[in-house]
């Protein structure tokens, strides 16, 4: 029996685990509290990418009359190709069968549909040596056409790294999402109630925390949550996560409490575990959490007590999830891409918040971001080595909003100092501290790689987003990164308020000639988005702005 079950509800990656559970597990272990954590996201496809259930899809969509575009029924005249290679595809993809490599790099193995149209120069981008990355590329392909097959005849909510996420978008109004909890569970809902089912006659517990990062979590936490109500009534649900934080600050909807019994915002320990307190005494304080009371919802915050600091909420704690079944796959020929999808991360945080805490465009009202608060090296590197021995794996992935180059340089020195021998990577601000010397002392360290925003390329604009660098100062910085030997994404935006056309081509030009100097490796444009909590979002008519509001319920 367990105190609290934390879920991860589908889905988020494929490569590892998002790190919220093993954050709360870590914490709760400091408490005596005990938890199980799962992410349904991994078992849900583990569970729909094997042969015995294939088959039984390509029946179902075969019988539904539901093969009618050429992409699927390609795929179902190839059926047998498909079932024939597909355990072993996942084998490879997991790391335990390395040698099918060879087979899926030869042109006749692989069944192939749409999504090998748009193949890559495989030789341009992996190189005479890169096979297993090749393969891992070829294998991609192969499940996104299968994807394509569940999309087209079974289910067309489903996404790899999202479900029903355009539910959770369009979440301003709880109406559509609500209306699509009264239709019958869909073929995917069924598998991941019956996971979910498991894991409850196993564990027992008092309360189900489900952590919503991401709007493409929304519907299977509710889906669950729906279940848990129906079946197991005595059970109390939680939600919290990303999701809540920015986009539930304003709830109103008692709809909601059809499913949910508490949602908690920003940082979850204390809000957890006065929860759990008032779920064993029956009553008690609360601290920023939603509940209905007399047929409404309230917003609790009268606990005075102050939430934790870093050096006391615990080291991330992964134990229980299938560290060994997770899929790294490689979607695009991208090399920063490849680090997000491929491999698996234990992930930290250097810093809570940001220390820069000013980007105009960015929820710098809310918490999270707000306050800003550094772990001690020394206790960082603690934490390194714990994971390590749990784990087993030495790549770490550091989650900051950006990691502070003061703290980057004294991690670096006490990696050195207990001779670790680690791989890490992290976001950080382009700024003028990171000199060659900084730069060389990282890589000695084991840093591969660093990502940042260099956001429009024009300094006009960089100044009234007031990200504190200049374009000169990223190509510099740019520079000292890769004569260190370690590679830099960039984050671009585009249509941020008051952009010319005139900039945005100055900008795309700035960017080409950083790529041609060989200074940066990697970049991604994103479409401005306007965020409620942004400066921006709090005040739009000083950028130009007109926005289009809607209540949200």
């Amino acid at each position: 029996m367990k105190d609290l079950l934390l879920i991860t509800p589908p889905f988020t990656q494929l490569n590892t685990p998002y790190p919220a559970t093993a954050y709360i597990k870590g914490f709760l272990n400091t408490k005596d509290i005990s938890s199980y954590q799962s992410d349904l996201g991994i078992e849900v496809i583990l569970s729909l990418f094997n042969k015995n259930t294939f088959r039984q899809l390509f029946a179902m969509a075969y019988e539904a009359d539901a093969i009618v575009t050429e992409n699927t029924q390609r795929i179902y005249a190839l059926r047998h190709e498909y079932l024939k290679t597909l355990d072993a595809v996942i084998l490879f993809l997991q790391g335990k069968n390395d040698t099918l490599a060879r087979q899926l790099c030869t042109d006749s193995f692989l069944p192939k549909a749409s999504r090998f149209q748009q193949l890559d120069d495989l030789e341009w981008a992996f190189g005479n040596m890169g096979m297993q990355d090749k393969a891992k590329h070829l294998a991609t392909l192969y499940l996104e056409d299968l994807s394509d097959f569940i999309v087209e005849c079974i289910d067309p909510n489903f996404g790899f790294s999202r479900y029903a996420e355009r539910l959770g978008r369009s979440a301003n109004s709880f109406d559509e999402l609500y209306g699509h909890l009264g239709n019958d569970p869909t073929f995917i809902d069924e598998l991941t109630l019956n996971i979910l089912k498991k894991q409850l006659e196993e564990h027992t517990p008092k309360l189900v925390c489900f952590s919503v990062p991401f709007p493409g979590n929304l519907y299977s936490a509710f889906r669950c949550a729906q279940f848990i109500k129906t079946n197991y009534p005595d059970v109390k649900i939680a939600m919290g996560g990303g999701f809540p934080n920015t986009e539930l600050r304003s709830l109103t909807d008692v709809r909601v409490f059809e499913f949910f019994d508490f949602i908690t915002l920003d940082d979850g320990e204390l809000p957890l575990e006065l929860v759990h307190q008032y779920i064993v005494h029956g009553e008690g304080e609360l601290k920023r959490a939603f509940v209905l009371e007399d047929g409404k919802v309230v917003y609790k915050n009268d606990s005075l007590r102050q939430d934790y600091k870093q050096q006391d909420v615990g080291t991330p704690d992964y134990a229980d999830l299938q560290l060994e079944n997770y899929i790294s796959v490689i979607e695009i020929a991208n090399p920063m891409h490849s680090l997000w999808s491929d491999g698996r991360w234990n992930k930290l945080t250097m810093a809570h918040g940001c220390y820069w805490g000013k980007c105009t465009f960015c929820d710098i009202s809310l918490d999270y971001i707000k306050i800003y608060e550094p772990v001690a090296a020394s206790m960082l590197v603690d934490r390194v080595s714990t994971l390590i021995a749990q784990t087993g794996e030495s790549g770490f992935h550091f989650v900051d909003e950006a990691a502070p180059p003061s703290l980057m340089k004294a991690f670096a020195l006490e990696v050195l100092k207990r001779n670790l021998t680690i791989t890490w990577w992290t976001n950080i601000r382009f700024e003028k501290n990171f000199t060659q010397d900084l730069c060389y002392l990282l890589k000695a360290s084991g840093c591969i790689a660093v990502s940042g925003g260099l956001e429009v390329a024009s300094d006009r604009l960089l100044k009234l987003i007031d990200k504190g660098v200049t374009v000169a100062q990223v190509a510099q910085v740019t520079r000292n990164f890769t004569e260190a030997n370690i590679m830099v994404h960039s984050y671009l935006m585009y249509g941020y308020p008051t952009q010319t056309v005139q900039e945005t081509v100055d900008s795309l030009e700035m960017v080409r000639q950083l790529f041609e100097l060989g200074i940066i490796q990697s970049g991604f444009w994103h479409q401005f988005a306007l965020t409620a909590h942004s400066p921006v979002g709090l005040d739009p008519e000083e950028y130009g702005v007109m926005p289009n509001l809607k209540d949200i319920s």
